[in-house]
């Protein structure tokens, strides 16, 4: 017996009858020969882990556009709080961590520079549209590995596609996922805000702060520990109805007093025209795109407009900044 298979043993043991067993996965779109360490959900993180696509995105935007200061949040960093909420979750309620970290991992792969700035401009132009749920999964599909895709199971593709608030997703480790997403950007965008002068602790209405608590730590401690109470030996991911309603309540807050601010927002518009402009400059100059996307127009698997999507949403903030720079921007003109 191979250690994978003593491991999928111990999952049939150990973990609750309502998780998602590896032995048991829906598998991959091409069949692949099964590694003699780890089970499929435990390969998929790895290969999340390796990719181009996440390690680009420590230099994408979490909130806070280029802000000037080295502890504020990253897509990186967001998307290693929501992996570590969710398998603590998971683990307490013996669920598949493995298969719950694999999707926190890969869940924003697909995200654009700027944060939501440019996801937004980048749904103006696309002819069908842009979500970066939905890009994260063409990424594990199709772009990483030179147009191969990463090749990973159903049960976590459908975790990342799944992940935002209208989702629904098939496994009970995928809608873990989903709410330890909104866990994390809720207390960390609060930290991040009041670290930026947008916001002070006695900002926040104390009616929230009553139910979860006064600071960071004590609402992550309250809303990870009522997940886990209300959800425990239940077929269904879940808070309190008090809890839902402070997090709710203090998620409509955030939007109205930090993702909406002026003062945190007023240089988005600038981040929307660039993404705008380098979207207009690669579909009238499509030889500049790297040659992968134009060998994928070639085969006939993308079109032109979304392979100049494609090569914008994989873009860091930096290097859209510099592309911009270098299409737009006179040399002469540098400071």
């Amino acid at each position: 017996m191979t250690i994978r298979e003593q491991l999928e043993e111990r999952e049939l043991e150990y973990l609750s009858p309502y998780a998602t067993l590896s032995s048991k996965s829906r598998g991959r779109e091409r069949e692949e020969d099964q590694c003699d360490l780890r089970p499929v959900f435990q390969r998929d993180r790895d290969r999340i882990l390796h990719s181009k696509s996440f390690r680009r995105l420590k230099q994408k935007t979490q909130v806070f556009l280029l802000p000037k200061g080295d502890h504020y949040r990253t897509r990186l960093t967001h998307t290693l709080e929501v992996s570590q909420n969710a398998r603590t979750i998971a683990k307490a309620l013996r669920l598949n961590e493995d298969l719950v970290e694999a999707i926190a991992l890969g869940h924003d792969l697909g995200h654009t520079p700027f944060g939501h700035a440019g996801e937004r401009a980048l749904d103006q132009v696309c002819p069908n549209g842009f979500k970066h749920n939905e890009q994260s999964v063409r990424v594990v599909e199709l772009l990483e590995k030179h147009g191969r895709g990463l090749n990973l199971t159903w049960e976590v593709r459908d975790g990342i596609l799944n992940h935002k608030t209208s989702g629904h997703p098939a496994t009970l480790e995928g809608a873990i996922v989903r709410l330890s997403d909104k866990i994390a950007y809720i207390n960390h965008d609060i930290d991040d805000a009041i670290r930026g002068g947008i916001l002070k602790p006695e900002d926040i209405p104390s009616e929230f702060r009553m139910v979860l608590g006064e600071t960071t730590r004590m609402r992550l401690n309250t809303m990870i520990h009522n997940v886990i109470r209300s959800s425990e030996n239940q077929q269904v991911i879940t808070m309190s109805g008090e809890v839902e309603r402070a997090t709710q309540g203090l998620r409509k807050f955030m939007f109205e007093h930090v993702y909406l601010n002026p003062r945190a927002k007023r240089e988005e518009h600038k981040a929307e025209e660039m993404i705008q402009n380098l979207y207009g400059y690669y579909i009238d100059h499509i030889e500049q795109l790297p040659e992968k996307y134009l060998e994928m127009i070639d085969r006939g698997v993308s079109t032109k407009e979304q392979s100049v999507c494609d090569f914008i949403a994989g873009m860091t903030d930096a290097y859209a900044v510099k592309k911009f720079r270098e299409y737009f921007i006179p040399e002469g003109w540098e400071e």
